[in-house]
């Protein structure tokens, strides 16, 4: 058992009484990495929000996306591959789900590239996505759907 922990921290910047103020923060973590961070664009208007910043949503996705993909390393490498890079464009859709907002589906669209001769079948590729899903950490904790949209192997 471990305890993540991160510390969000946030000043009022504006007239809040009448929601005309700004939702700009700062996600602190332990390693010492500060993030910028806002509520994301799409829901609160400029120029109450930082478009540059990651948002809450976008934060959801990369973790979902960074988690399927250590997991889909740590067995790859269990089971003799050996994967040279890895790149995922992810996707969340935010959308109404019959109570409310929230992220109903996020989709996975990673792009391995295997050493020559040291790659897995279409077939095992299927299998390390599947158990990597399963065994990931993250995806495990949410309630959406999610999805892996990867090409065939290319051992």
């Amino acid at each position: 058992m471990s305890r993540h922990t991160a510390t969000i921290g946030w000043k009022r910047e504006g007239d809040f009484a009448r929601k005309k103020y700004h939702r700009g923060h700062v996600w602190k973590f332990d390693g010492g990495i500060e993030v910028p961070a806002a509520a994301s664009p799409h829901v609160v208007p400029k120029p109450w929000t930082v478009e540059h910043a990651v948002d809450p949503e976008e934060a959801l996705v990369a973790a979902i996306s960074s988690c399927h993909m250590l997991t889909f390393l740590f067995l790859a490498a269990n089971d003799g591959f050996v994967c040279e890079s890895y790149d995922d464009d992810a996707s969340g859709l935010l959308a109404d789900d019959g109570t409310g907002q929230s992220i109903t589906e996020v989709v996975l669209k990673p792009r391995i590239v295997w050493a020559e001769g040291k790659g897995p079948t279409t077939e095992q590729l299927a299998a390390l996505h599947e158990r990597a899903h399963h065994e990931c950490f993250i995806s495990r904790s949410v309630k959406c759907a999610i999805r892996v949209e990867a090409p065939t192997a290319q051992a």
